[in-house]
């Protein structure tokens, strides 16, 4: 387990337009503003399609991460998630999560990590700059290389 202390920063709310592409508005955002790190407590969101991670074959390590994407269309979206800077590409990296109803399939619901969406009427997000400490994501080899949040340097 690891924490931190956080000093926060500035607080916003953002409104995505119907057609954005979230991850493009998303860093738009951040980079109009100045914010390379903070956290998203929420957000509600209509989605025309988006691409959350899952599958439907059968695992060959049910323990490692899974890299595909589902796609789903017509979507009411609720979730929240971490920005951290990647120093690397000089970008914010989010990690967002979401749990989506399929609308015309009575609601029918799916929870998986963000990988792309395209707003449907609104989104609405509030986001919490994080002043310090710095934020980012750390790949861990022995953990199927996953990227895993940091405080502090990148040499911490």
């Amino acid at each position: 387990m690891r924490s931190h202390e956080l000093t926060l920063g500035r607080s916003f709310a953002v409104v995505f337009d119907h057609g954005d592409d979230f991850f493009t508005a998303l860093a738009d955002f951040c980079r109009d503003n100045g914010v390379r790190q903070g956290y998203i407590p929420g957000f509600i969101a209509g989605f025309s399609q988006v691409q959350i991670v899952g599958t439907c074959d059968k695992l060959d390590d049910p323990n490692a991460p899974v890299w595909t994407k589902v796609h789903l269309t017509n979507v009411e979206a609720l979730g929240g998630g971490t920005l951290a800077y990647d120093e690397t590409n000089d970008r914010v990296a989010p990690h967002i999560h979401v749990s989506v109803g399929l609308k015309e399939h009575g609601a029918t619901g799916h929870t998986s990590h963000l990988l792309g969406a395209e707003v449907q009427f609104l989104t609405e997000m509030l986001i919490i700059e994080v002043a310090a400490p710095q934020m980012h994501r750390v790949r861990q080899p022995d953990l199927y290389d996953v990227p895993l949040l940091r405080f502090g340097s990148n040499s911490e």
